[in-house]
C-alpha cells in the first residue's frame, strides 16, 4: 500500500496539479475539487501552514539607506541634463526592511520549492500587460494567514462535501482556510 493517492496520474502531472491546487487554496482560501484530491492537497497545505507559524516572528527589522528617484507631481522621474546627458536625480531615504534570520529564510524557500508565482490582474485594466502585480503568497503566509492559527495546534482546512459531480458523478468537497 502506498503513503499516497496516486490520483490517476503520472508523478510529474500530480505533483503540477498539487502545488497548482495548494497555491490555489492559499491564494483564494478556499477551493471545490474532488474528495481524494482535497486529502492530499490538505497535507501539503496544512505542513505549510504549520511552517509559517512557526517561523512568523523568526525577524529583524534592519533600517537602510536606499536610494530613490525624485518624481515630480505627474509621477513622472525628473531628469537633469549632466555632461549632455539626462540623468535621473536619485535622492537617499532611510528603509526599513524585514530581514529573515536563518530558519525563517529556510523556510521560505520550502514554500517557494510549493507554491506557484501568482500574478493579478485588476479587472479595469484587463489585458494590459504593465498593469499586473506578482503576489507575493510566502508573505501572505507569513503576514496574515500565520498569525490567525497562531493559538491553533493543526487543523487549519476544513473539508466539506458538497455532492456529486454530474459528469462523472465523483463527490466534490469545498477545500477552505478555517
Amino acid at each position: 500500500m502506498s503513503k499516497y493517492r496516486k490520483l490517476g496520474r503520472n508523478s510529474s502531472q500530480r505533483k503540477a496539479m498539487l502545488r497548482n491546487q495548494v497555491t490555489a487554496l492559499i491564494y483564494n482560501g478556499k477551493i471545490v475539487t474532488t474528495e481524494a484530491r482535497a486529502k492530499e492537497v490538505r497535507k501539503i497545505a496544512e505542513g505549510l501552514i504549520a511552517m509559517a507559524v512557526k517561523e512568523k516572528d523568526n525577524f529583524e527589522e534592519v533600517t537602510i539607506k536606499a536610494k530613490v528617484p525624485r518624481k515630480d507631481k505627474d509621477g513622472k522621474r525628473v531628469k537633469e541634463v549632466v555632461d549632455g546627458k539626462r540623468v535621473t536625480i536619485f535622492d537617499e531615504v532611510d528603509k526599513t526592511i524585514k530581514k529573515d534570520k536563518p530558519s525563517r529564510l529556510h523556510a521560505r524557500r520550502q514554500m517557494l520549492k510549493v507554491l506557484y508565482p501568482v500574478t493579478y490582474v485588476p479587472k479595469e485594466a484587463a489585458g494590459k500587460k504593465r498593469n499586473t502585480k506578482e503576489v507575493d503568497l510566502v508573505a501572505k503566509l507569513f503576514d496574515e494567514i500565520a498569525p490567525k492559527y497562531v493559538s491553533r495546534n493543526g487543523g487549519y482546512t476544513r473539508i466539506v462535501k458538497i455532492g456529486q459531480r454530474k459528469g462523472d458523478g465523483a463527490l466534490e468537497v469545498l477545500l477552505e482556510l478555517v
